[in-house]
């Protein structure tokens, strides 16, 4: 009998991994075909020759990576110098994207909060009201941004008629619309993943505190915070990543001193004078370091754990 037992318990657990196998199937597949596949194909052409007239050659060559992270000259005889043009787009990239994730954070965590607090019955509309203008394609809604920033838009119309200004103040082609339009775009990415996770917060503690005369600040630093943390880093996360590859608002919105670069890498695919591996060579060096920093946040959330 018990012989007989764990036959059929083997059995079953063995019928269980084939049906949770056929059910994953689809979705393998389809990151295989819709992820892992393109990866592999830029992989591949940051190794390859760029041929003049745009494309590549099937030629074995490190010249892609070597030309983002040094200067040979310009016949490529010269000892070779660290290029710091691409160093500086990546700085740039990261910096932007880091004070476009703060600027989120700072304004999506009030707004996540005061969403989660409202009545269950109205907060399905306060999160209708924040994610509806989203509803409309990036790139209408950037041009929308910078026609609400530019010197006759209605941003500075509106100053100037409350008497604020009295000419109108230059943000289009700035570091600060850059930041504008990746704030605008990626809000949302942060007060949802905020939204849930104080949705699931138990609010008898922070009562609790209350009863005991901690500060409202104490409360929301010691408690509230701590609690809803994996929201906020998951909202970090989907704020951060994105605008780091972002083109549309540098190109939109920004000018020459605002390059990123995921317009770098935009630029190297448009046209017949692009540079195909080097184009492929910088994504995957943008790749690279986004994994490294999702690493990191994932190796610390596990100490936090334990």
């Amino acid at each position: 009998m018990a012989g007989g037992g764990a036959t059929g318990g083997a059995v079953q657990s063995e019928t269980y991994r084939e049906a949770r196998t056929l059910l994953l199937l689809p979705a393998w597949v389809t990151l295989g075909l819709l992820t892992l596949a393109p990866l592999m194909i830029m992989l591949v052409y940051s190794f390859l020759t760029k041929e003049f007239r745009g494309g590549v050659i099937w030629e074995f060559s490190l010249e892609a990576y070597d030309q983002f992270f040094f200067d040979r000259g310009l016949f490529g005889d010269e000892p070779p110098k660290i290029e710091w043009t691409y160093i500086g787009i990546f700085w740039r990239s990261i910096w932007q994207a880091g004070a476009a994730t703060i600027l989120s954070l700072l304004i999506g965590f009030p707004t996540a909060y005061f969403i989660a607090t409202r009545p269950e019955g109205q907060r399905a509309l306060w999160v209708f009201l924040v994610t509806i203008p989203y509803w409309v394609n990036l790139l209408i809604r950037t041009v929308s941004m910078k026609f609400l920033l530019r010197g006759e838009g209605p941003l500075n119309d509106g100053l100037i008629g409350l008497g604020i200004i009295s000419e109108p103040l230059g943000i289009v082609n700035t570091n600060l619309a850059v930041q504008l339009g990746l704030f605008y775009s990626y809000l949302p990415f942060m007060v949802l993943p905020i939204y849930a996770a104080v949705e699931r917060y138990n609010f008898a503690l922070s009562e609790a505190a209350s009863d005991l005369y901690a500060p409202r600040w104490a409360v929301m630093r010691r408690i509230v915070i701590p609690s809803v943390k994996p929201g906020i880093i998951a909202g970090c996360i989907l704020v951060f990543v994105p605008s780091l590859g972002s083109f549309l608002a540098p190109d939109l919105l920004g000018g020459a001193k605002t390059f990123m670069i995921g317009s770098l890498i935009e630029e190297q695919f448009k046209g017949n004078a692009g540079n195909w591996p080097f184009g492929a060579a910088a994504s995957m060096i943008l790749l690279t370091m986004v994994l490294i920093l999702l690493m990191i946040f994932a190796r610390q959330s596990r100490k936090e754990a334990a």
